[in-house]
């Protein structure tokens, strides 16, 4: 259940900053006067509302990081060979930002969302969310001695196959792993 849950939360870190880029290009504001009825609220600038967009997906993330203590534990020996991810993704994830400049309306982009949500969550092979650079994490593909291929979000900077020493790992699915050694 708990995996379940995260990988929910993860899929939706992953894809949030396409709902940041849409509301901020549309100009989506706060209404602080329905929150604060009985408040002058009219000195807040527009640029508040932007500022807690984008804070969203960052809290989110924070909290999925620290929910990751109760995934089920793993580890990863023997590996052949490391292949590091930082940058395979930003291509796709700059393919969200300009889907969201090019969507007309919040019915589409909802269409979008919801599309790209499960696409994400069934993909089981990669939760890439560029946010965790943020928290100093990196992306590793490694290749088991099996020839299996698993993705590794990491504090750790992992160079040589033959140093790579993964003890406490966190299983997010059958190919994705979060370490949180420290």
């Amino acid at each position: 259940m708990v995996n379940w849950l995260y990988r929910i939360l993860l899929t939706f870190n992953s894809t949030s900053l396409l709902l940041v880029v849409f509301w901020i290009k549309d100009e989506y504001i706060i209404s602080w006067e329905k929150l604060f009825p009985n408040h002058d609220v009219s000195i807040i600038p527009d640029w508040i509302s932007y500022i807690l967009y984008f804070l969203l997906p960052i809290a989110t993330t924070l909290i999925s990081l620290g929910l990751a203590r109760f995934l089920d534990n793993d580890s990863v020996n023997n590996i052949e060979e490391v292949e590091q991810a930082n940058n395979a993704f930003l291509p796709s994830y700059l393919g969200y930002f300009f889907v969201a400049l090019g969507v007309g309306n919040c019915n589409t982009l909802w269409y979008i969302f919801s599309i790209l949500f499960v696409f994400t969550y069934f993909s089981q092979t990669l939760y890439f969310n560029p946010l965790f650079l943020l928290y100093k994490y990196h992306f590793y593909y490694l290749t088991t001695s099996n020839r299996v291929k698993i993705f590794v979000i990491t504090k750790k900077t992992l160079k040589s196959p033959s140093s790579i020493k993964l003890e406490q790992l966190k299983r997010i699915n059958n190919f994705t792993f979060i370490d949180k050694e420290k």
